[in-house]
């Protein structure tokens, strides 16, 4: 399959909107899966599955499925610039008090996932990088 050219206007149009960014701040440097992203945003799972559709279709993220489980990651662009650009986003947004906030609820939720009925038997987030991690993988 031949890559798809990068779309300078899709990839910023991708990054300005507050819910796409937040789910770009709880995939971080993890592979998250979908039920996690709905449970911490607190809204319904067909908003998010379209913002995540809007992210891929940017080349943001990336999806994979396993069984009945969707798993998303960040997917750095193979534009230089576009990668230097989302790296310094997710670095802000990684200071700013909501997103931190969005991040502590996706630890909680990790560390004890029997508290959330919605992510019962679902997957734990994944590190991308094995040297980074989640502590409830610990």
């Amino acid at each position: 399959m031949k890559p798809r050219k990068f779309n300078a206007e899709s990839f910023f149009q991708a990054l300005g909107d507050n819910t796409r960014l937040r789910l770009l701040n709880l995939m971080g440097e993890r592979e998250i899966c979908v039920c996690y992203l709905v449970e911490i945003l607190g809204q319904s799972q067909p908003k998010i599955s379209r913002h995540l559709a809007y992210l891929r279709r940017a080349g943001i993220v990336a999806a994979r499925r396993e069984g009945k489980w969707m798993h998303y990651r960040i997917a750095m662009p193979a534009e230089i610039g576009a990668t230097q650009l989302l790296r310094q986003t997710l670095a802000w947004m990684g200071e700013d008090r909501k997103m931190q906030a969005d991040r502590a609820r996706l630890l909680k939720a990790c560390c004890s996932p029997k508290k959330f009925a919605a992510l019962e038997g679902a997957p734990v987030p994944m590190p991308v990088d094995p040297a980074c991690g989640c502590e409830a993988r610990a």
